[in-house]
């Protein structure tokens, strides 16, 4: 491993200043559950380290009027155990609490598990179909975007130089809605999801007024599966039809083929994963 500088700023705009100054060569370590592993054995030479361990306001979960705001550092498994979080996005809870081992949830963020921008992250489709957003500062002020257009490619965001993500922000849940989440690994932990699918209902009567399926790993970026979505709106939940948006979410998908699955492999997990998770979330939105 080569020497870097290392930078533990007390404030955001200080942690701005520091990138700035020191320019683009740098990471970010939040929890360090990725960063360290690349340091150590994947050949990464920053110039610097920029460590957010110091900034209070980014370990925070606070409620607003109903919005939930998750901070840069809150950990996964800190977020999986906020009762407001339990009770309200049972799908986030799905997600973020199958990332790495219970180890790793103690140490990683969901905010870090975003910025690495895999597409088999396990927090974006819990994210996206919540409709999340995330609060962005940099040198020009902030701006705030959807989680679903956060990302550009593997390993890539919107984030451009001495931006960082802040905070991530869940709207209230709408009445009578529910949410899953469920990705197929080839062992039940520490695994990369192969695919992830992410679903969100809302009812009105006997129908479907919203929904919003996100797929994991099946492309470049996790995406909205908007075919399938539209199969679904207006129209009662019958069996038939959730296959059939199983089915419109696999064409929706563009997988690859590697040494965890073949590309036709995954488009048969997506239109499982796809209708097992809005059968579920149907019958949570049902209950609630």
């Amino acid at each position: 491993m080569r020497s870097f500088a290392y930078y533990a700023p007390q404030s955001i705009q200080e942690a701005i200043a520091v990138m700035q100054r020191e320019g683009a060569d740098g990471k970010i370590l939040a929890g360090g559950t990725d960063l360290l592993v690349q340091l150590k054995e994947r050949g990464l030479h920053p110039k610097y380290i920029l460590s957010l361990s110091r900034i209070a306001e980014l370990k925070e979960i606070r409620i607003e009027d109903g919005t939930v705001r998750i901070g840069a550092l809150v950990r996964c498994a800190d977020a999986c155990a906020h009762p407001v979080i339990r009770e309200r996005y049972p799908v986030l809870v799905e997600g973020a609490s199958i990332i790495g081992s219970y180890q790793i949830q103690n140490l990683a963020t969901i905010a870090g598990n975003l910025c690495n921008a895999a597409p088999s992250a396990d927090s974006a489709p819990p994210l996206i179909v919540l409709g999340a957003s995330l609060r962005i500062v940099g040198p020009t002020g902030e701006r705030v975007i959807p989680v679903e257009d956060f990302f550009v490619g593997p390993g890539r965001t919107v984030l451009q130089p001495a931006e960082l993500v802040t905070e991530i922000i869940l709207p209230p849940v709408p009445p009578h809605s529910g949410g899953h989440y469920l990705r197929h690994t080839p062992r039940a932990e520490m695994d990369i999801a192969v695919v992830g699918v992410g679903s969100f209902v809302v009812l009105e009567g006997n129908r479907i007024k919203d929904v919003r399926i996100a797929l994991g790993a099946v492309a470049p970026t996790p995406i909205r599966a908007r075919r399938a979505e539209e199969v679904l709106r207006g129209q009662e939940p019958a069996a038939e039809l959730i296959e059939r948006a199983g089915e419109i979410a696999a064409e929706e998908a563009r997988p690859i083929s590697d040494q965890r699955g073949s590309a036709e492999f995954r488009r048969h997990l997506t239109r499982v994963l796809t209708r097992r998770t809005l059968t579920r979330a149907i019958e949570r939105a049902q209950a609630s």
